[in-house]
């Protein structure tokens, strides 16, 4: 694996390649992007393309990727015009592309604004809120994680974010009289840390779970775009912004094992289906529906 540090004007770019560039087979190169997930969370789905050249890279103000424009909150336009500059760094585009949670979102953007970026796309679980029926009630659970958050401290805040990203179906009043989550609950610290700065858990991450994706700019694209969801994640928060998402493209979701971090193998908690994962997305970049 080479790492690379690509310098623009508003961040320095941190990003791996695992394999030769130009690829040996003349396939395109595979780039796996997340958010606020860094590199190191595709390190193990990564290991199971040992036949691809894979990309991997920290989207700036996350890990390596050192901001300099001065700014704080994630967008999800920045993000794809970031991704653009590197896919162009590697000499080798377009790419095949597999993006999850905001980093599909990101990858969305990508398509809509440079369509030649990109031959195939695996959206895995797009959080876009907003596209729910429950929208409204989906902002106001936001609003809540962020209360949770900027009130007691990350454990607090992601104990909430459990709570909420768990709940299955719409959230109705029954959600909201719940009482607060109880970090202890979860295993996690009751006292408070004193971060505000979570890109989870504060609003800065709020323009990427408030994007709304341009159905007419994605389809007028070269990009075949797959919306993918786990599993597990049918009835959950992430499922039913897959579903909509899908929807909002005239497309039906394609369903892959396990739950959001399903290709993750247990190094960050709950443990996915990393073999069956990686199986199923190398039929899907292959053709198959």
């Amino acid at each position: 694996m080479e790492t690379h540090t690509l310098t623009t004007a508003g961040a320095d770019l941190v990003y791996d390649v695992r394999g030769p560039l130009p690829t040996t087979d003349g396939r395109p190169p595979l780039f796996m992007i997340g958010q606020p997930m860094d590199a190191t969370g595709f390190a193990a789905l990564a290991a199971r393309f040992p036949e691809r050249t894979v990309i991997t890279y920290d989207p700036r103000g996350l890990g390596r990727s050192k901001r300099k424009d001065g700014r704080v909150e994630h967008t999800p336009q920045i993000q794809a015009d970031d991704v653009h500059a590197v896919i162009g760094a590697l000499g080798a585009g377009p790419v095949e592309m597999f993006a999850s949670s905001g980093g599909a979102v990101t990858a969305l953007a990508l398509v809509a604004a440079y369509p030649a970026d990109v031959t195939t796309l695996v959206a895995h679980e797009p959080p876009l809120i907003t596209l729910t029926p429950d929208g409204p009630a989906a902002l106001r659970a936001r609003d809540d994680l962020r209360e949770a958050y900027e009130k007691r401290g990350w454990g607090a805040g992601m104990a909430t974010f459990v709570a909420m990203t768990s709940w299955e179906g719409e959230f109705t009043d029954a959600y909201f009289a719940q009482p607060p989550a109880d970090p202890a609950a979860f295993g996690m610290p009751t006292e408070d840390d004193g971060s505000r700065d979570d890109p989870l858990l504060s609003d800065r991450s709020w323009a990427i779970s408030s994007y709304r994706p341009d159905p007419e700019a994605i389809a007028a694209a070269p990009t075949r775009v797959v919306i993918a969801v786990g599993e597990e994640s049918a009835n959950v928060q992430t499922g039913r912004t897959s579903e909509a998402t899908a929807e909002l493209l005239g497309q039906r979701v394609t369903v892959f094992p396990s739950h959001h971090g399903g290709f993750l193998d247990g190094e960050f908690g709950y443990p996915g289906k990393p073999d069956e994962f990686a199986h199923r997305l190398r039929q899907v970049l292959d053709g198959a529906s």
